[in-house]
């Protein structure tokens, strides 16, 4: 099975991170998908941001949860790359309505583990329904009760477990909670142990975030699910010079 390429937060190591810019730049890339953060706005709306606070990316400072979408939407989001004088945080049904006429899958994270955003999983489920979007994405979270609670609003949902390092008899975990993927840090790839183990419980992984070319390289050998990326470009030609 060829390694798919995701884009980690669109292609942020060429566009502001998690804007529309970002995504529309990862399909142009030939990205296989993309990773993107959801949180909920003062007025409940669903907010593509991976802080709590929107101080490091855009130019303004105050929590997501604290301003209604309208309001964020004021502020630019160009700190990282300037030259994007027009980037803004999107909701996420731009990012849906801009992804839907391509392929690419949709890795939905739910930013759950600081702010528990009481009701963002129906929310998150209703409007991929809404887009008819449900096949081409796959819902994750540090917090797995967020992970529990899209199985059980949509038990036909594709769920994965992130995580980053300490985890014992994790694939028993997953298959516990009834997860579909593990997402783990690629400091937990530097041996294959856990690539066999994940190969053999028939477990995907989805590998964050692999900016080092060597390690795509290894990646890519080892047929992992996907590789989540900051550079899709670099990515993409590696697993298609492998494949």
């Amino acid at each position: 099975m060829k390694t798919k390429v995701w884009a980690h937060r669109g292609a942020c190591a060429y566009a502001p991170e998690n804007t529309l810019e970002a995504f529309e730049l990862a399909v142009r890339q030939g990205a296989d998908g993309v990773e993107l953060d959801v949180q909920l706005t003062k007025d409940g709306k669903l907010a593509v941001i991976h802080d709590e606070t929107i101080d490091r990316t855009c130019g303004g400072s105050g929590r997501v949860k604290d301003f209604t979408m309208a309001e964020l939407k004021q502020f630019s989001c160009n700190k990282t790359h300037p030259e994007y004088t027009d980037a803004v945080i999107p909701e996420l049904k731009e990012v849906l309505k801009l992804l839907k006429p391509t392929d690419l899958t949709v890795n939905i994270e739910l930013k759950t583990s600081v702010y528990r955003y009481k009701g963002i999983e129906e929310k998150v489920i209703r409007l991929v329904r809404e887009m008819e979007m449900e096949e081409r994405v796959i819902y994750s979270s540090f917090h797995h009760p967020s992970v529990i609670r899209i199985k059980k609003l949509d038990p036909k949902a594709k769920t994965g477990i992130l995580y980053s390092d300490g985890w014992i008899h994790v694939i028993t975990y997953a298959k516990l909670i009834g997860a579909d993927a593990l997402h783990p840090s690629v400091n937990n790839l530097r041996s294959d142990k856990l690539i066999r183990k994940a190969k053999k419980n028939k477990i995907q992984l989805h590998v964050w975030t692999v900016n080092d070319e060597s390690l795509m390289e290894y990646l890519a050998e080892q047929e992992i699910g996907a590789i989540i990326t900051n550079y899709p470009d670099i990515a993409r030609k590696i697993v298609d010079k492998k494949g």
